[in-house]
């Protein structure tokens, strides 16, 4: 029986016009493999005793797929019966070979990664794969159109599908290929991933313990592929329905700059977005890194006037509001600034606010052409 992972969430409007493509299709130029089937519906093979994140997950995208999702899990680590019985193999059975669907990780010579497998993404993964990256790599772009077309009955154009698949990397699997192959978090100032669920640490704790009985490590793998599965799930239609509904709202605004201001580095969002991210990934694609230096954005009570961080976690600004101005409010603030309807300047002058849009622009367009001393 398929488990039906229903997520009550709104579509954006904007996504509507994401729907542009009417078959699923993989973007990588690897042919998939078609072996002769053994069963009827195919069987998945992995590895029984402990399970770990990178397998549950495996299996669970694999189980998104047509072909596989009424598939039983057969869990082993005799190589002989998981080759005499399945179709695909994740996790175990010491080889790697795409055209067989052996998908083990674990010998010596296994040395891949996102960048060696999918090496037309340029961003830099050079984190050794789990099951987890190496089904997500082959298999990923076919399991999130499954899954949007199943839980919100769309399907994304080949470009944003490329963002999606990328983003869903970078902030949900790479995490647990790092997990599982012990891989450390820093070297130097830079983390190499992003701990964003700690996924992994949840999963192993559903094992049993050393005093409980492992008759039952079979049906706490399923319950761990369920948990596993529904947090996957969600994080495919975030990306999908909000975050690239977000970068498209960025990228317009930057494209849009210079009719706010001749200098360009004045941003505005008619609807606000998470911003930051998107902004920095979008001037290296524009080639205009650090020209942005004010968002101008409506919170939803107010106008806000914000400086663009040095890096999207920074408290440091490219531009901030005048030192003037900083703690002040209302008709104090107004008075100085010679602008009416200001609210405040934050005390660091990171953020201001203003009462309506064209107060906002004001307190930004001043910003902007102002010198400290």
């Amino acid at each position: 029986m398929v488990t039906r992972l229903f997520l009550p969430r709104f579509l954006p409007k904007v996504f509507t016009n994401f729907v542009e493509i009417n078959q699923l299709r993989m973007s990588t130029g690897n042919v998939e493999p078609t072996p002769a089937k053994r069963s009827t519906p195919p069987t998945i093979g992995t590895h029984n005793g402990t399970f770990h994140c990178d397998e549950v997950v495996a299996c669970f995208m694999l189980k998104q797929l047509p072909e596989y999702e009424n598939s039983d899990i057969f869990r082993s680590r005799d190589d002989k019966a998981l080759r005499e019985k399945c179709d695909i193999i994740v996790d175990v059975g010491s080889e790697f070979d795409h055209a067989k669907k052996w998908y083990d990780h674990h010998q010596l010579t296994f040395q891949d990664t996102f960048n060696t497998l999918r090496p037309e993404f340029a961003e830099k993964f050079d984190i050794r794969l789990s099951s987890a990256g190496l089904i997500y790599c082959y298999y990923g772009e076919r399991v999130i159109q499954s899954i949007l077309k199943r839980e919100r009955n769309v399907q994304l154009s080949p470009s944003n599908l490329k963002l999606a698949f990328l983003q869903i990397y970078r902030n949900f699997i790479s995490e647990l290929d790092a997990i599982d192959n012990g891989v450390q978090m820093f070297e130097g100032g830079e983390p190499r991933y992003k701990i964003s669920t700690h996924l992994s640490a949840r999963i192993g704790k559903l094992n049993p313990s050393w005093q409980d009985s492992n008759s039952e490590t079979d049906q706490r793998f399923h319950k761990a592929m369920a948990i596993a599965g529904n947090e996957f799930v969600e994080n495919v239609i975030e990306v999908a329905c909000s975050w690239i509904a977000a970068r498209d709202h960025v990228r317009k605004a930057l494209e849009q700059a210079k009719t706010i201001h001749p200098s360009g580095e004045i941003l505005l969002l008619d609807t606000f977005c998470p911003w930051k991210a998107h902004l920095f990934d979008l001037e290296k694609e524009y080639k205009l890194e650090g020209v942005p230096k004010l968002v101008v954005f409506n919170d939803g009570s107010s106008w806000r006037v914000a400086g663009v961080p040095v890096t999207p976690s920074s408290y440091l600004g490219r531009k901030f509001l005048p030192t003037p101005w900083r703690g002040l409010r209302d008709e104090e603030l107004s008075k100085i600034a010679g602008i009416e309807g200001l609210i405040f300047v934050h005390h660091t002058g990171f953020i201001g606010g203003a009462k309506t849009k064209e107060a906002s622009l004001a307190m930004a367009l001043k910003s902007i052409e102002f010198t400290d001393e």
